[in-house]
């Protein structure tokens, strides 16, 4: 190869690094456009979420991860920003089947939203709930476990 091959290749990959480490900004209006497919950039984010045994003037009174199974509802919260007019999913998911999806118009910039899962005692273990934006985007996903009641000593 001439040096000059060489030359060209070099700062070819110096500046492919260069730009991988330059931080990207975008906000809600931002597409990229390549060849004829147009790509919108997701926007919107779960600014907190909780896993609970109950909801209070719309809010969580607990943050569980781990839940007995003599407990046979449990709610999982939201606080959603910057999804005003989507419609967001909470897909509830157990043994890698989804087990209910509850959907919500979000109505404004910051907007709380619920929802909750009747459990059968035998559904024991792991369980997960993705937020998706309404583009099938997950924007956060949150575990928790649910356990055998311990027995009374």
């Amino acid at each position: 190869m001439s040096g000059t091959r060489r030359h060209y290749w070099k700062t070819l990959l110096g500046l492919t690094a260069l730009l991988a480490l330059l931080p990207i900004h975008a906000n809600a209006e931002d597409t990229a456009t390549t060849g004829n497919v147009q790509a919108e950039v997701h926007r919107g984010s779960v600014a907190r979420d909780a896993f609970t045994s109950a909801i209070e003037d719309r809010e969580p009174v607990d943050n569980l991860t781990q839940i007995p199974n003599s407990q046979q509802r449990v709610y999982y919260f939201s606080d959603l920003r910057g999804l005003e007019g989507q419609i967001v999913t909470h897909r509830w998911e157990y043994n890698d089947q989804v087990m209910a999806e509850v959907k919500f118009k979000v109505g404004g910039p910051r907007w709380r939203v619920y929802s909750s899962k009747n459990l059968l005692p035998e559904w024991q273990g792991k369980w997960t709930v993705v937020v998706l934006d309404e583009s099938g985007w997950p924007l956060k996903a949150s575990m928790f476990e649910y356990v055998a009641t311990p027995a009374a000593p």
